[in-house]
């Protein structure tokens, strides 16, 4: 074994030792600590300039204390005097805790998880990284009536270490990378646009030979400029697996969250479990288990092991998403879904991979005897508050006499997520994961999940017009 590797393998060795015995012989329920080292590069690009290129190291740590039902938590930049942390989260502990005693369940962990091999970002040079960006910018702004881009680039490198009071010690590399691209056209005072979102556990090769789907995004901008409105009203809305997955993940799956269904009495009452919202083909999964998607991990940030959660099932509310303590509260079991975006933050409860599983129907079936509706695709933005959601597609058209007609600006569709899941109709054979873009909860933002879905169509869905 070369000297470097057997060096390295005696200071993590040291390592594991020094934070073991940092959290042994406290007075505290349950005390757990993580470390990470991370790399981060990003672009910017606004127009024809690159606006920002940075590149991060950033390296820390953070303990977290359990009393009686009251956390302590603090994070450091450095693990000289550990022990020391240790004691300060759990005098923060005792401020905050009550005279409830909340039993955890943890998992006893010790693994260490390897990085699969592929064409990982940080072995890419920026100048190859920026002469791709250029030309994925040059094409954009080639295109006639594109006045201006916007195209944010990130990769990052997460090297992180989590042990607890009751033995775990888990060792786990965590990559990523995202994509967005967009194109802004412009005719007097119309303004529209286009875009493009991908993401990978940090292989580069993604978004490589993108040179064509770039094209069209911009073409795409440029058209919409002269495309009519929607009339407004209710119609059939066929949507695409991009689209159907915002949706899934936006407005069903933040209300999967265990901690927000804990603390809102109107959402338990709506989200008890064994309650039909949809119908028997209608199946909806959150799985961070699933090998290579943006959202994968194999360990939660409290140690528990993924696995895949049923959400809906048969069209029947069968599961949440929990954390251990989300656990403990509603005597459920813990799902794997603790997640803190770095060190600084501690774990909350998060999606992973969340998708409606496929059906059987083609695209030809869905629009086959719809005599007016349209078909939605892609995302722009939207809102949720509780059950209520509205969404603005990306681009749209109209389906006359079952089949695709003109192209529309872009639809906005509103609703109850209840009442439209109990609308979806059919559900497609066709189940796409779109990895692009990030979640945001609780100042915690860019969380790297995925979300899916085949094409579904729902009936009776209010679509915004003129």
């Amino acid at each position: 074994m070369p000297f470097v590797k057997v060096k390295a393998t005696i200071i993590l060795i040291k390592m594991r030792d020094i934070i073991i015995d940092a959290l042994s012989g406290h007075h505290a329920d349950y005390i757990e600590a993580h470390f990470e080292e991370s790399e981060h590069t990003q672009f910017t690009y606004h127009g024809g300039k690159l606006e920002d290129l940075n590149r991060i190291h950033s390296c820390g740590g953070n303990v977290r204390a359990l009393i009686k039902g009251g956390w302590g938590f603090v994070s450091f930049n450095n693990t000289n005097h550990l022990r020391e942390k240790v004691s300060q989260a759990i005098n923060e502990a005792r401020l905050t805790s009550g005279e409830e005693l909340l039993s955890l369940h943890p998992n006893i962990v010790v693994d260490t998880v390897a990085l699969q091999e592929g064409k990982e970002a940080d072995s890419v040079t920026l100048q190859e990284k920026k002469q791709l960006l250029d030309e994925y910018n040059d094409i954009m702004l080639s295109c006639p009536r594109i006045q201006t881009t916007m195209i944010r680039y990130g990769d990052t490198k997460r090297k992180v270490i989590f042990a607890n009071s009751e033995g775990s010690y888990i060792e786990q590399v965590k990559p990523g990378l995202s994509l967005r691209l967009t194109a802004i056209a412009r005719k007097n005072d119309e303004v529209q646009q286009a875009g493009l979102s991908l993401g990978s556990r940090g292989d580069f090769s993604i978004i490589k030979g993108l040179h064509s789907k770039v094209k069209e995004i911009s073409n795409r901008a440029n058209a919409l400029l002269d495309a009519p409105h929607v009339k407004g009203g209710e119609y059939t809305v066929v949507l695409d697996p991009v689209l159907a997955g915002v949706f899934t993940h936006e407005a069903f799956g933040h209300l999967s969250e265990a901690d927000f269904v804990y603390q809102n009495n109107k959402l338990r009452d709506i989200m008890t479990l064994g309650r039909r919202f949809g119908s028997k083909y209608l199946n909806i999964i959150d799985d961070a288990s699933i090998n290579g998607l943006r959202g994968s991990y194999k360990y939660d940030d409290e140690g528990t092991p993924t696995t895949e959660t049923p959400l809906i099932q048969e069209g029947v509310l069968v599961g949440r998403l929990h954390s251990l303590e989300t656990a403990a509260r509603m005597k459920e079991k813990a799902t794997g879904n603790a997640r803190a975006i770095n060190y600084r933050f501690p774990p909350i409860v998060r999606m992973s991979n969340t998708f409606i599983s496929p059906g059987k129907a083609s695209f030809k079936d869905m629009i086959g005897d719809v005599k007016e509706g349209i078909y939605a695709k892609d995302w722009y933005g939207g809102t949720t508050s509780l059950e209520m959601f509205t969404f603005s597609s990306g681009e749209a058209y109209m389906i006359r006499n079952g089949k695709l007609a003109e192209l529309l600006r872009p639809v906005v569709l509103t609703g109850n997520v209840f009442a439209t899941l109990n609308n979806i109709d059919m559900i497609g054979n066709d189940l796409e994961m779109n990895q692009g873009g990030g979640c945001g909860k609780g100042a915690q933002s860019p969380l790297p999940v995925s979300n899916g879905s085949p094409h579904i169509r729902i009936r009776h869905c209010i679509v915004g017009g003129r």
